[in-house]
């Protein structure tokens, strides 16, 4: 129940409860199996002799894990390891660090172990520092055996004078600091994702596009339904092709917060369920839904049918395509790091030429999606009209296809480029 998070004890742990909670039901449930068992169980034992009671439980947890670490001391011994770590709230919202070490066993195969929970007053570099220090005396491991450190980009970690990191450092001058290359990918995206206003305001969109839909039932199952039907007529006019596992249903994905392939995956399903979504928001309007709903599902609507959003959805569609391959052979266990690297140049000059030449192309396939789908394409000769429209406000006198070319798909891809140049460098292949 430990390693599954589940509680222990129950609301009501009385004789009359239905509901004893988990420690107490699962013996029952052993007695009931187990005649040996039953002998010995709580309807048997003395009243002070339980050993149920909250105080009872941690302390047998806390046996098991002394012998948990002292099997993994025995794995190590004395050894050259290394360490992972990161600190989190847990559900008394109190600071904790978690500890993982990482080595090679006596027999040569790399072992990870989940070690040790440490709770701190604070996430500061010396606090984190002298925590460690404790549990490495405790256990006997030697801080000159420590051979790479594993943390995250925040500064308190990665500090050059002052970080965890820069602490060990002035201990052992063999335990190089090793900042994960997908969490890097992972950081560089997001970043070049919220920097620019016109991307930034696409994904605020997008999250509350699949919200309205994903907030009711009905909804998604509407969505469903009208995709079924979709997918039969296309399969009829001979649009899609028929095969085992080929043109399964699927729904809107919501972004996650700590995996930028989520996204990716949010702008891919909306892409292939537009119509149908479209249709779902329409539906909603026009069934007499007043209120928040009905607001809701306007914005919606009035957003998924504009050409700024459309334009975006495609570019981020796009370029996402391209790093959503790295980071998935970033994330592979067997990845070497000079393969690494050569796949971090590899899209760097995907995304490079995708800049330079891929314009022309990429128009087309806007234009060409917009009247698929019937949404009205600005003339991308006319001018481009800054504000509200106002001559006053006209401070650069460009055209709409200049400016969804330079300001929009330069900027997006030269922050893309940025970031991976600053945050997956050639010193960290050096390294």
């Amino acid at each position: 129940m430990a390693k599954q998070a589940l509680a222990f004890r129950g609301d009501d742990e009385s004789i009359e409860s239905s509901n004893h909670g988990n420690i107490i039901e699962i013996v029952d449930s052993y007695r009931r199996m187990n005649e040996e068992v039953a002998k010995v169980t709580l309807k048997n034992a003395s009243a002070n002799a339980s050993y149920t009671a909250p105080g009872i439980q941690k302390q047998i947890l806390n046996i098991f894990a002394k012998r948990v670490r002292k099997k993994i001391c025995e794995e190590l011994r004395g050894s050259k390891f290394c360490i992972l770590m990161d600190e989190s709230l847990n559900e008394g919202k109190k600071d904790q660090m978690t500890i993982i070490l990482r080595f090679v066993y006596f027999q040569g195969f790399v072992r990870e172990r989940f070690f040790h929970v440490v709770s701190v007053s604070d996430t500061g570099a010396a606090t984190l520092k002298n925590k460690i220090d404790k549990v490495f005396t405790k256990y006997n491991l030697r801080v000159e055996n420590l051979r790479d450190q594993r943390y995250d980009g925040a500064s308190n970690m990665c500090g050059q004078w002052n970080g965890l990191q820069a602490l060990f450092l002035q201990e052992c001058p063999y335990a190089y600091y090793v900042h994960c290359f997908a969490h890097r990918l992972q950081i560089a995206l997001n970043t070049s994702a919220t920097d620019g206003d016109v991307v930034y305001l696409f994904f605020e969109m997008l999250t509350s596009i699949i919200n309205v839909i994903d907030s009711f039932s009905k909804n998604v199952y509407e969505l469903k339904c009208i995709q079924e039907v979709e997918v039969v007529e296309q399969i009829a006019t001979g649009e899609l092709e028929t095969g085992k596992g080929a043109n399964q249903t699927c729904n809107l994905q919501r972004e996650g917060a700590t995996r930028w392939s989520s996204r990716y995956y949010s702008i891919k399903n909306l892409m292939k369920l537009f119509n149908s979504t479209s249709f779902v928001f329409k539906n909603m309007i026009d069934n007499g839904l007043i209120g928040k709903i009905h607001g809701q599902a306007l914005g919606a609507f009035r957003a998924i049918r504009s050409f700024d959003f459309v334009f975006c959805l495609l570019l981020m569609g796009k370029i996402m395509r391209i790093t959503n391959a790295l980071c998935k052979s970033l994330q592979e266990q067997s990845q070497e790091i000079i393969n690494a690297m050569n796949l971090v140049s590899s899209t760097k000059g995907q995304l490079e030429k995708l800049r330079e030449d891929g314009w022309v192309g990429f128009l087309a396939s806007v234009v060409s999606f917009c009247a698929s789908h019937v949404i009205v394409a600005p003339d991308f000769n006319a001018p481009y009209l800054e504000g509200t429209g106002h001559p006053s406000q006209q401070l650069n006198c460009v055209t709409i296809e200049h400016y969804y070319r330079v300001q929009v798909v330069y900027v997006v891809i030269d922050f893309q480029l940025m970031e991976l140049n600053t945050r997956l460098n050639e010193k960290t292949r050096e390294l």
